[in-house]
């Protein structure tokens, strides 16, 4: 189903006239990519995108209306302006919205809207954009660690780490590099002022046109004999989830479904509750993660989606994006110049290639 065919079907099922978006994520969605933020400490962009099943409507001020003009929209696209000293952006949205109307932010009398599952699942023209960014975020991952030196600090590493991704357009909302020490301690490893030593783990979320990609690379240089079996136990366990994702998809399942086979996997390769430590993952998109597997959690598993799942084992991980399929499960986030492992599934006829340690 195309963009405007989800949206009109959601207008018609809600008894609504239009549905509006200032959240960032929401707001590119709805633009085909266009970036409302200026400040990346908010939660709401500098500008509204709205559908009223004509077509896209924009409301900004007068400070961004050129530029967003200029740089962030398609042609087509109307733009409502207010004078920023004026007005909120809320009192502009429902100036000129028809009524009644959802909004992803606090509009007075405007419903609200779940922009997670209207975003789901990706169109072609998504799914293209998410492997040019996907490929990006893999070589700058694999290009930063290729390049790290157990003498290096996290914090240097992440530093290089953002600024590889920049350059190459890509934001940077997640990089996290964790020392031999401190990947052992914490499974978020905030980077710090200390050594890389024995190994480390990169990981990564990455944004551009909205839409997120996540992914985790291991570098050793004098590492501890059981990361390598740990590592490849944490691929099993995400191929699990990807082959469980494929079957829960088809069977019309939920999350809850995907993280029963998560945790199974666990307890098959011998990590018995280790899922307690860490958030496993879930749908990708135009979030980070749309959703993460939970054992009651009720979110619809669609295809075509990305997915990112990312199960650690006491100092090890496996992360990377992956294009979930009807007929398949696509790798997204690779440049095939890293040292892969094939590894199959816990309980699903599934093998697949996955990203291991790589030994410098």
């Amino acid at each position: 189903m195309s963009l405007t065919s989800r949206l009109d079907a959601y207008l018609a099922e809600n008894d609504l006239r239009a549905v509006w978006f200032a959240g960032p994520n929401g707001f590119a969605w709805l633009t085909g990519g266009g970036d409302s933020v200026v400040d990346r400490e908010g939660t709401m962009g500098v500008a509204a995108a709205g559908y009223d099943g004509e077509g896209v409507t924009v409301v900004t001020n007068n400070i961004e209306a050129s530029r967003l003009r200029d740089e962030e929209l398609n042609e087509g696209v109307t733009i409502e302006t207010f004078e920023w000293y004026e007005t909120s952006l809320a009192e502009a949205v429902a100036s000129v919205s028809p009524t009644p109307a959802a909004a992803d932010f606090d509009v007075a009398d405007f419903a609200s809207v779940d922009a997670s599952e209207l975003r789901q699942p990706l169109t072609d023209r998504q799914i293209e954009r998410y492997r040019d960014l996907s490929a990006d975020a893999a070589a700058a991952i694999e290009s930063v660690a290729r390049g790290a030196s157990p003498d290096d600090t996290e914090r240097a590493v992440a530093a290089d780490l953002r600024h590889e991704l920049f350059a190459r357009g890509v934001e940077s909302p997640v990089a996290l590099v964790g020392s031999a020490a401190r990947a052992q301690r914490y499974r978020h490893y905030t980077p710090k002022d200390e050594p890389l030593g024995e190994y480390a783990l990169l990981s990564v979320t990455a944004q551009r046109d909205g839409l997120h990609t996540s992914c985790t690379r291991t570098v050793a240089f004098d590492p501890p004999e059981w990361l390598g079996e740990r590592t490849r136990k944490a691929m099993r366990v995400e191929t699990t989830a990807l082959a469980a994702t494929r079957a829960v998809a088809e069977d019309g399942g939920t999350a809850a479904d995907v993280f029963e086979a998560i945790r199974d996997a666990y307890d098959a390769v011998g990590w018995d509750g280790e899922w307690r430590n860490h958030h496993q993952g879930g749908a990708a998109g135009f979030a980070g993660r749309e959703w993460v597997a939970t054992p009651d959690g009720d979110a619809p598993v669609t295809v075509p989606q990305g997915y990112a799942y990312n199960p650690t084992i006491a100092g090890s991980k496996s992360e990377d994006t992956h294009l979930v399929t009807s007929g398949g499960v696509e790798l997204l986030s690779e440049t095939g110049e890293w040292p892969t492992r094939d590894v199959s599934a816990v309980g699903y006829d599934l093998e697949l290639s996955r990203h291991g340690v790589l030994s410098r």
